[in-house]
């Protein structure tokens, strides 16, 4: 039997600077991504389509989804296999193609997570661990293009 699970979140536009969008140069890419009782993340689009680096973009958040919810499912499947992971830093990477129009989309993502485990004994399956974690993914599931996975996994 299976489940719906919905979400909301709010995006607020907060770069009017007096006119609008009375011309393309004339207002700010800044946004407030508010979800309910969760800490508000002020947003932009990317420096390259005039956003704020300082600020997170879409794709930021897009990447990090990804790598987010294939750490959290390779967490629990180590649990449960009793692998213990005693540290997971991921540096993920992604590859937006825009065309010539201005369209885009990614066509890939690599996520290079460094992982370390407890035993030395645990290392083969710690690092097989992340091919059932990207089958559960609901974020990797969700994408039409692949997900890669370079793992390293080391003993402490």
């Amino acid at each position: 039997m299976s489940k719906e699970h919905h979400y909301k979140t709010t995006i607020q536009w907060t770069g009017n600077k007096g006119t609008g969008t009375s011309n393309y140069r004339n207002y700010e890419r800044s946004h407030e991504i508010l979800t309910d009782q969760k800490v508000k993340i002020e947003a932009s689009s990317d420096p390259a389509f005039r956003g704020d680096k300082t600020k997170h973009n879409p794709e930021d958040l897009f990447l990090s989804s990804v790598s987010s919810c294939h750490m959290l499912w390779y967490l629990h499947f180590c649990s449960e296999a009793g692998i213990i992971v005693t540290d997971y830093i991921d540096h993920a990477t992604g590859i937006m193609e825009e065309k010539a129009n201005g369209s885009g989309h990614f066509t890939e993502i690599t996520l290079n997570p460094t992982v370390t485990v407890t035993e030395e004994s645990m290392i083969e399956k710690a690092k097989e661990l992340h091919h059932k974690a990207n089958e559960f993914c609901f974020i990797a599931n969700s994408v039409n293009f692949p997900v890669k996975h370079i793992p390293i996994v080391l003993v402490k």
